[in-house]
This record gives structure tokens, C-alpha cells and sequence, in this order.
């Protein structure tokens, strides 16, 4: 059987990425060629962003371990998108992951490009104990002001969780009308794996229902922006009105 090619090994290790074996590694090490360091070379920069990002979800994970260790064992991240667009609901996102759960590459939604939100918002909704949406109207959001729509949204995501959560991870906020021990975390999404992930779904649910406006209402670009405050969205109003 003969022994494979250096591009066949860099296609099936570096480009497929699939686990080295020792005795191949040990092979690549003994061989002097360019190519057989270019690919060990790509292997430990891999191996090097794979144990980054397993340190970034265990700090992550820290607020989830501490309520944890006090006995909570159905700990939801709670969070909200929208709050800024002058057009559409303010949706919010509540997520129970299972105890120790890591899903790679989860973050602050606003981090990450639509394909790798769409992408993360199905793992998380796969791998999740249970997940929750909840939604403020525009009609809401006029007669609340948008920060009280936003809590409204909240509680919608959490009262939606089955099995409920005995503990809450909030982005910045508490509800006060649900008696759930809660945390208040500052820029949460970019802290607490939890409330990443209620980010995403948040953030990736009215992104849907803000594509499916811009087919209902033509010419506002809602599907590009969303409803936020720029340019293109003010002209639009010019031209068309509210």
C-alpha cells in the first residue's frame, strides 16, 4: 500500500481537518520537505484556536458554574434584540443549555457575521435543555417605551421555557415580577455563554421576521437593516413615509 502524498495528507488533515494520527505525525516530523512542516505548522495553529476557545467557554461558563455550585440546575441567559431600530418588535431570547454544555464559537450575537449566527442558532436549539421566544409589539413598544418593552419581552422569553428555569442570567436587567434568583450582568452576551446564546436566538428570530416585513412592505430595505437608524432607512421614510 503506498504511502499518501503530501497533498492528500494536507487535504485530509488540514483542509478536512480531520485528528492526526501519532504514527503520521511522527512521519510528518521525521520528513525535512516544506510541505510536511507547512502542514504540521497549520495542525498546531489549529490545535492552538481549539485550546483558545475551549479556555474562552470555560470563563464563559463561570456565572453558570457559580449558580451551579449553589444548586440551581435549570440556569437560563436571557436577552433581547432590537431595542435600537426604529421599525419592528423588540424580540427577546431565553435558552436553558444543559449543566457544563460548550458550544463552540457562541458569543455576543452582535460578533458574529448572519451566516455563523444562523448556524449556531440551530446547534443551540438542538443541543439546549429547552429555548424560549418572547415578543413586544411595535404597539407595545409606543405605549411601554422601549426599555419596558424590552423587559416585557424577557418575561415572555422565560415564561415560554419548558421546563421553567429556577435561576436567570440577564444582559444588564431583572425582572422584577418573576421570583427567580437572577443575575444582572453587565455586556452579558460577551460574558456568560447562557445569555450569548438567548443572544442569538433573540437576534436571528427578528432578523426572520424582519425579512418577512420586507416582503410585506416593499422598498424600506428591511431585510438589509433591519429597521435600524441609517441612511438608507431614513431616505426610505423620506420617500415613503412612516
Amino acid at each position: 500500500m503506498r504511502a499518501p502524498t503530501l497533498a492528500e495528507l494536507k487535504k485530509r488533515y488540514v483542509d478536512e481537518e480531520r485528528p492526526l494520527p501519532q504514527d503520521v505525525e511522527q512521519a510528518l516530523r521525521n520528513d525535512t520537505r516544506a510541505g510536511a512542516k507547512a502542514i504540521l505548522a497549520a495542525i498546531e495553529k489549529r490545535r492552538a484556536a481549539h485550546r483558545a476557545e475551549g479556555q474562552r467557554l470555560r470563563h464563559m461558563l463561570r456565572y453558570e458554574q457559580a449558580l451551579l455550585a449553589e444548586g440551581f440546575t435549570r440556569i437560563a441567559g436571557v436577552d433581547e434584540a432590537g431595542m435600537s431600530p426604529l421599525a419592528g418588535p423588540v424580540v427577546a431570547g431565553a435558552v436553558i443549555l444543559p449543566p457544563g454544555a460548550r458550544i463552540a464559537e457562541v458569543d455576543d450575537s452582535k460578533k458574529l457575521d448572519a451566516a455563523t449566527r444562523e448556524r449556531l442558532a440551530a446547534e443551540i436549539k438542538a443541543k439546549a435543555i429547552c429555548w424560549g421566544v418572547g415578543i413586544a409589539t411595535p404597539e407595545e413598544i409606543d405605549r411601554l417605551n422601549i426599555y419596558y418593552a424590552g423587559l416585557l419581552a424577557m418575561r415572555r422569553a422565560v415564561e415560554a421555557l419548558e421546563p421553567c428555569a429556577d435561576a436567570l442570567l440577564i444582559d444588564a436587567r431583572r425582572l422584577k415580577e418573576l421570583p427567580l434568583r437572577q443575575e444582572a450582568i453587565v455586556k452579558g452576551d460577551a460574558k456568560s455563554l447562557s445569555i450569548a446564546a438567548a443572544s442569538i436566538i433573540a437576534k436571528t428570530t427578528r432578523d426572520a421576521m424582519m425579512a418577512d416585513y420586507d416582503r410585506q412592505y416593499p422598498g424600506y430595505g428591511f431585510a438589509k437593516h433591519k429597521g435600524y437608524p441609517v441612511r438608507e432607512h431614513y431616505e426610505a421614510l423620506e420617500r415613503l413615509g412612516a
